[in-house]
C-alpha cells in the first residue's frame, strides 16, 4: 500500500507520519505538496497534525482551500482511504469532508500528554484491527481539540456508528472527567458515511513503537493495511 503525506506551510507532524508509514509499517511513501494536485498514486492518503498556516486562523480553515485538498475531495469520493490526525481532522472538518468542527479546548490551554481511548467500532478500514470496547493510550497534542457537532448530527453519528473513538478512563469508563478538551460526548475520532475518510484528534504515529511508550497506535495503522491484530 503506498501512502501520500500531505504537507502545508506549518506542518510539523509530517515527518512522524512518513516515518512510521516507512519504517513502521514498511510501505511505500510520498511528500505531497499542499500546491500539488497530484496525489501521487497513493492508496492512502495522510493529512498530519501540525499548525498547518500556523493555526492563526481557525485551525485548519485555510488548509481547506489548498489545491491538494480539490485532489483529496475527488480521492476520497473515488474510495480512496484518507485520514487525518489533530489537525487534519480539523483541516477535514473545514473542508467538508466530516461534519462538525474542532473548538478551543475547554480548559483554553494546549494539551499534550498520554489519554485513554475505547475503540467504539471495529467495523471500518481505520479500526479492524482491534475489538470494540479495547482501551487504548495514544498521545493528543493540541488546543482545539474540542469536537463539537449540533445534536442532529451527532445523534446521525451514533446511531450510524461513525463514532469510532471516545475519551475514557483506564478501564474504558466514558466519563466526563476522562474528556480531556470538552469533545461533545467524548468524541476523539470519526468517520465519514462511506466509512473511507477518517479524523481523529490523537497521534497514532506517536505510539507506535516501544520508544515511544506505547504501542497503541498500531492498532489504527494496521487496520489501514488490512489486517487484524
Amino acid at each position: 500500500m503506498k501512502f501520500a503525506v500531505l504537507r502545508f506551510p506549518g506542518s510539523n507532524c509530517d515527518q512522524d507520519a512518513y516515518f512510521a508509514a516507512l519504517n513502521v509499517l514498511r510501505q511505500p511513501v510520498e511528500y505531497v505538496w499542499h500546491e500539488s494536485t497530484d496525489l501521487a498514486g497513493a492508496d492512502c492518503v495522510i493529512i498530519p497534525g501540525g499548525f498547518s498556516y500556523g493555526d492563526y486562523l481557525r485551525c485548519g480553515a485555510v488548509a481547506a482551500l489548498s489545491p491538494v485538498m480539490g485532489a483529496v475531495r475527488k480521492f476520497a469520493a473515488s474510495g480512496g482511504l484518507v485520514i487525518g490526525i489533530c489537525n487534519g481532522f480539523q483541516i477535514l472538518c473545514e473542508s467538508g469532508l466530516l461534519p462538525g468542527v474542532l473548538l478551543r479546548n475547554r480548559g483554553l490551554r494546549f494539551i499534550c500528554r498520554h489519554v485513554y481511548l475505547r475503540l467504539e467500532n471495529a467495523d471500518t478500514p481505520f479500526t479492524r484491527s482491534g475489538s470494540v470496547g479495547e482501551v487504548l493510550s495514544i498521545p493528543i497534542a493540541h488546543g482545539e481539540g474540542n469536537y463539537f457537532a449540533d445534536e442532529s448530527t451527532l445523534r446521525e453519528l451514533e446511531d450510524s456508528g461513525r463514532v469510532i473513538l471516545r475519551y475514557c478512563g483506564p478501564r474504558g469508563e466514558v466519563e466526563d472527567r476522562y474528556n480531556p478538551n470538552g469533545a461533545a460526548r467524548n468524541i476523539a475520532g470519526i468517520v465519514n458515511r462511506e466509512g473511507n475518510v477518517a479524523g481523529m484528534m490523537p497521534h497514532p504515529e506517536r505510539a507506535c513503537e516501544p520508544i515511544l511508550g506505547s504501542e497503541d497506535g498500531l492498532v489504527i495503522l494496521n487496520s489501514i493495511l488490512g489486517g487484524r491484530a
